[in-house]
């Protein structure tokens, strides 16, 4: 059990993390089970006794319980970013955590549909209320290159008449996104409906049958379920839905920068990972028609 000594500085790190650093409610939760569950055990009587071996042994111990390298890093990381909370607040005299190298791990590529499949997944013919609100959800998330929590936060009024979609990002940034027409026609039809399901008070762009914002898991759920309406060979999820959109936009455009504006990424290095995926398809173009391109077979 944590000493009362420690616990009263991890939730002054986690109101931090709140008030100053604008974190999204997901990412304090996130960090919260991170740190109680690597301090859980830690027997150390105030925050300037915990040392680099401490945090090796916490990392060592998280291994012996079956943790992977991603879980691993992650965990490191959260350490580290409390480790440098408590520099700052004159607790710690330097970041024990600083020297430790997160475990090497495979950078997986981000999953997306292609072009033919997204139209698949888009051709709904189904008009009764669930359908039209669906189909225009996902259109506005493929649109806007939206993550899954912009999309459910959306109200009425971030939808401009100029065809345009106020949101609020990570980091209670906003930012500004063009809406395409086929996206803007399908919220369009939604909206002329939507008061069949909710009252003109739930200021909600997309509600449920509760007649409340349809929450984060429910439209994963619906997105999942359309997958298999649509006769899709994989799985459909919110985030699919995104890296689709910044993967087509970059295949057509090859402007990083503005991909990195749409989807608001602070920096561009995150935004970086979809130039193997471009590469990945402009190799495919090439090596489809191109004879030399494939390996000889030996005689």
């Amino acid at each position: 059990m944590l000493k009362p000594s420690l616990h009263t500085w991890l939730e002054k790190y986690f109101a931090y993390l709140k008030y100053e650093k604008n974190l999204a409610h997901n990412s304090i939760e996130n960090y919260q089970r991170q740190l109680l569950v690597s301090f859980n055990q830690l027997d150390i009587e105030n925050w300037s006794l915990f040392t680099t071996s401490d945090v090796r042994n916490l990392l060592n111990e998280a291994r012996k319980n079956g943790l992977g390298s991603r879980s691993i890093a992650l965990r490191l990381s959260s350490i580290r970013g409390f480790c440098a909370f408590l520099v700052q607040q004159g607790q710690l005299v330097q970041n024990p955590a600083t020297s430790i190298q997160a475990p090497k791990q495979a950078k997986p590529l981000p999953k997306q549909l292609n072009v033919d499949e997204m139209h698949q997944l888009l051709d709904i013919k189904e008009d009764d209320l669930l359908a039209i609100r669906d189909k225009a959800m996902m259109e506005l998330m493929y649109s806007c290159g939206l993550r899954l929590s912009e999309l459910a936060n959306i109200n009425i009024k971030n939808i401009q008449p100029d065809r345009q979609l106020r949101v609020i990002g990570k980091g209670n940034k906003e930012r500004l996104l063009p809406i395409g027409k086929i996206a803007f026609e399908a919220l369009t039809f939604w909206l002329k409906i939507r008061p069949e399901l909710s009252s003109s008070e739930e200021p909600a762009l997309f509600v449920g049958m509760r007649k409340n914002r349809l929450g984060t898991r429910q439209i994963a759920k619906r997105m999942k379920l359309w997958a298999i309406r649509q006769n899709l060979e994989q799985s459909v999820n919110p985030h699919k839905l995104r890296h689709s959109f910044a993967t087509h936009v970059l295949e057509s455009s090859s402007d990083l920068r503005a991909v990195q504006e749409l989807l608001g990424h602070a920096n561009l290095s995150t935004t970086q990972v979809y130039t193997h995926l471009n590469f990945q398809h402009l190799a495919h173009v090439y090596d489809a028609p191109n004879p030399r391109a494939k390996k000889s077979r030996p005689s």
